[in-house]
């Protein structure tokens, strides 16, 4: 089988215009697929395919294609063939044979014949002595196809067993390895040295200023004594990492234990700068243009803490009433209860101008988030609000005391523009209204999931769900803000801005007890920048708090989005497809990040 590449047409010589290497690969027998394993590894390749846009001197050519025995030996080794012929020539001349230094002649060809040879598998295949339970990796086994790659995947996977366990310094002790060309056969025998099992001993920190090292020492929780365990120590650098205050960190145990059986380890740490500023705009065709901006001081008071201000105006120049307003504050410590909860105490305040109402609310709260794992995590605290409305029902006044309980689970690839995956967020709150509400619980869930096709992910079916529900008051004692609309980017896209929602005998509009929303999205990856996205919404607004009956709406539309690197561009143009109301008009959405 012979490969004549087209990819590689580089020029030489260019103040002089000299003509193009042509590089071509002869592969004799092998697997599929082979020969574009070679190729990729091939430095010969790469390097003519990199000179696009400049002179390639012949010297790097000659010096590329004489490292390319090495490397394309490895390349077969880890395929399992362990007598390949390989020959590389430049301009007829076997690569070995030129000098490095010498004519500065233009390369006009280069060719790399291979002959794989015969593939072997594996006669002995034994790695001794593993931890009890566990077993070599398939593929290391006789009859099994030999290569080195498994070889190297049976050490790792057998040193990390037993670092697992507390033996942090096990390695690889020794092997015998064996090539039995006449039986295309490889016999390998794998010796593995445990050594000692180690518990921690001194936590050094290093490379702090301004956080306090006993908070470092909190957050990570390394206690000396302890059996040394690998995963507690990634989850040490990750609780340090989620904190915000480092740039970046690392836990290092030292090269060699101790006599009493202890290995000292240093967290090594390079803090942040403590301040940050922030700004955010979206526009929409009914909803008006949005401005919001924050400012954050990380490590506020040496323990890792942080303390964000962010202030918000919304509607401006929309159609939806007058402008929004909000301001907020959030106070969060780190591993205040235990290593993996934080404390947060927060307030804001809010003005709201919608059609149908208007709010003046003011909150305060205070709280715990325990972080189980970098997908998991759940809060709980005590909550204050005191709001002043004006709706369908009139003026009216509300204090509630609310105990909110919220959890996320987040398996998306990429928080910005996930492509696999699925996230939930269920949050339930039971009140108390002092003035009007009453005892009641509010229940809210948004739930997204999202499938890549090909191997790129280039094509991105995305769902979303939405419900919420309030049960316990009439809808006349419900606070406004409880109450549920639809219409918007954020629920029906293509629908004016909270266009759906309950009539009163007074023709007044309010809020429903229940919502719930269904948007579909197609997403396709065009350039490698930018994509195009189809999308339906619908929703259903309903007096009761079942969900059942009650008004439905529904919109759709096209989408562009640009990838900027820290997340895409979005701009959806979206037509309402059905509902109550006869709306003919078209919706335009900018916003960063995917709708959802």
């Amino acid at each position: 089988m012979t490969m004549r590449t087209g990819l590689l047409a580089a020029a030489l010589l260019g103040a002089t215009g000299a003509a193009a290497a042509e590089l071509e690969f002869r592969l004799a027998g092998g697997d599929k697929g082979l020969g574009g394993t070679l190729e990729a590894t091939s430095l010969v390749a790469g390097t003519l395919r990199d000179a696009e846009d400049g002179a390639l001197p012949r010297r790097d050519i000659v010096a590329a294609a004489q490292a390319d025995y090495a490397r394309l030996l490895a390349a077969l080794y880890e395929q399992g063939y362990f007598g390949p012929v390989i020959s590389i020539e430049v301009d007829g001349v076997e690569a070995t044979d030129l000098p490095v230094i010498g004519s500065e002649e233009p390369v006009g060809q280069v060719v790399i014949a291979v002959e794989p040879g015969p593939l072997f598998v594996f006669g002995q295949a034994e790695i001794a002595p593993l931890p009890e339970g566990i077993r070599p990796p398939p593929g290391f086994e006789t009859g099994a196809r030999a290569g080195t790659s498994i070889l190297r995947q049976a050490t790792s996977e057998g040193v990390e067993a037993w670092r697992a366990i507390g033996h942090a310094k096990a390695e690889l002790g020794g092997q015998q390895i064996t090539a039995n060309h006449p039986d295309r056969r490889v016999d390998a025998r794998l010796s593995l040295a445990p050594g000692p099992r180690l518990r921690y001993g001194a936590i050094l920190i290093e490379g702090n200023e301004a956080v306090r090292s006993r908070q470092i020492d909190r957050i990570a929780d390394l206690d000396p004594g302890d059996v040394f365990d690998p995963e507690e120590i990634r989850d040490s650098a990750r609780r340090l990492q989620r904190t915000g205050a480092f740039r970046s960190v690392s836990i290092v145990e030292a090269a060699e234990a101790l006599p009493d059986a202890t290995l000292p380890m240093t967290i090594q740490v390079v803090e942040r700068l403590p301040r940050r500023i922030g700004f955010g705009a979206e526009i929409g065709t009914t909803e008006g243009a949005a401005l919001s901006a924050f400012w954050l001081h990380r490590n506020l008071t040496g323990f890792a803490d942080s303390f964000r201000a962010e202030a918000e105006i919304r509607s401006i120049g929309g159609e939806s009433g007058g402008e929004d307003y909000r301001l907020g504050a959030l106070y969060t410590r780190p591993a205040t209860f235990n290593p993996e909860t934080d404390l947060f105490v927060g307030a804001e305040i809010e003005s709201l101008d919608e059609q149908e109402f208007s709010s003046d609310r003011a909150e305060v709260f205070v709280g715990a988030r325990r972080i189980v794992s970098d997908e998991f995590q759940y809060s709980y605290g005590l909550s204050l609000e005191y709001s002043d409305v004006t709706d369908g029902f009139g003026d009216r006044e509300f204090l509630i005391a609310s105990i909110p309980l919220e959890a996320q689970y987040d398996r998306r690839d990429d928080p910005l523009n996930p492509t696999d995956g699925y996230y939930i967020d269920a949050r339930i709150d039971p009140f108390y209204g002092f003035e009007t509400a009453g005892p009641g619980v509010l229940l809210n869930a948004d739930l997204r999931g999202y499938q890549g096709f090909g191997a790129e992910r280039n094509t991105v079916l995305a769902a979303r769900l939405q419900l919420g529900t309030l049960v316990g008051p009439d809808l006349e004692d419900a606070p406004t803000g409880d109450l549920f609309f639809s219409g918007g980017g954020g629920t029906v896209r293509g629908q004016p801005f909270q266009s759906l929602s309950l009539e009163l005998p007074s023709g007044r509009e309010v809020g429903g007890r229940s919502f719930v929303g269904v948007a579909a999205e197609i997403r396709q990856k065009v350039t490698e920048n930018i994509g195009v996205v189809g999308f339906v919404d619908w929703g259903q607004i309903s007096e009761s708090s079942s969900w059942s009956g009650g008004e439905s709406h529904a919109g759709a539309g096209l989408g562009v989005r640009y990838d900027t690197g820290i997340g895409p561009i979005r701009v959806d143009l979206a037509v309402p497809v059905a509902g109550p109301d006869d709306n003919s008009g078209f919706e335009l959405y900018i916003g960063i990040g995917q709708a959802f």
